[in-house]
């Protein structure tokens, strides 16, 4: 799609509001293949996979992340489609690197849904220069989407982590809050809704929502009984981005990986894990 698959009115957007929905983004080609990447990712799950909400009907979340080091899909999709570079040009970076990967599936009728949260928080990462591709394989309608609060990265407070395992009943979603942690609990948009601008999109294969990793959302858990749910979503950091580790936990905890290429506190990212995948064409080396 080249340079022109980002306008200057859509990067405008994503710095007001925090996210875009970019609409036939990417070809029915790169939709096939992380179909059949998804397929082997629940056949051979990582040590990092989740299973939720198992019923009697046999209606389940599946969840991973980090997968493209062993799916070739997966990598593909980071080395070689668009993606980059879209994150790139709404960022406005010098430079792009890629961070991971995470997929979710729900069956189904499905009716687990993801509490409202901010993403940064659970990184091993800290900065603003962030942001989520968050592709969905399947049509989505707007009751069953993304929803976001329109405008939050820009809110000044931090927010601690959700406790999710009060959640999903999986002890590795559990949160060691940090003694002395200034960040607060994240306000209750559920019981306040008409106080916050909620934007959600239906979306057909193609389509995606790119938002920054401040921006609280969550996930609708509204599922038909005859629609399931696959989301392929692909995390980049921009210029600003530095390594955090998080002493109440991190999830996905990359915090041995980091320290294993040689990477502290405070560093800059980069390294095969964590690959410059796009550079602005202008950008001059140093």
């Amino acid at each position: 799609m080249g340079h022109l698959m980002v306008t200057d009115e859509q990067v405008r957007t994503f710095a007001a509001d925090g996210v875009v929905c970019l609409r036939g983004a990417f070809g029915p080609e790169w939709i096939e293949s992380l179909r059949r990447g998804i397929q082997k990712n629940i056949a051979e799950p990582s040590d990092r996979a989740r299973f939720w909400d198992r019923d009697a009907e046999g209606r389940t979340c599946f969840f991973d992340n980090q997968s493209w080091l062993h799916i070739d899909e997966y990598r593909d999709f980071a080395v070689d489609s668009p993606a980059a570079e879209v994150a790139g040009r709404l960022l406005g970076a010098t430079a792009v690197n890629f961070f991971y990967d995470a997929v979710f599936v729900r069956s189904p009728g499905n009716r687990f849904r993801t509490p409202f949260h901010q993403d940064e928080p659970y990184w091993s990462v800290e900065g603003f220069d962030t942001c989520s591709i968050w592709m969905p394989l399947v049509p989505v309608a707007r009751e069953s989407s993304l929803e976001l609060v329109r405008g939050s990265h820009l809110w000044p407070e931090r927010f601690r982590q959700e406790n999710f395992a009060t959640l999903t009943g999986d002890d590795r979603d559990t949160v060691a809050y940090a003694e002395g942690d200034q960040a607060g609990p994240l306000p209750d948009i559920e019981a306040e809704r008409d106080a916050y601008e909620m934007l959600s999109w239906a979306m057909v294969p193609g389509d995606v929502v790119v938002f920054n990793a401040r921006m609280v959302h969550g996930g609708s858990g509204n599922l038909a009984p005859d629609r399931d749910l696959q989301v392929f979503n692909t995390q980049w950091l921009g210029d600003d981005v530095r390594v955090a580790f998080r002493p109440e936990g991190m999830d996905p905890d990359h915090s041995g990986d980091m320290r294993a290429a040689g990477l502290d506190h405070g560093d800059r990212i980069g390294g095969d894990l964590y690959p410059e995948l796009w550079q602005r064409p202008e950008r001059v080396p140093a």
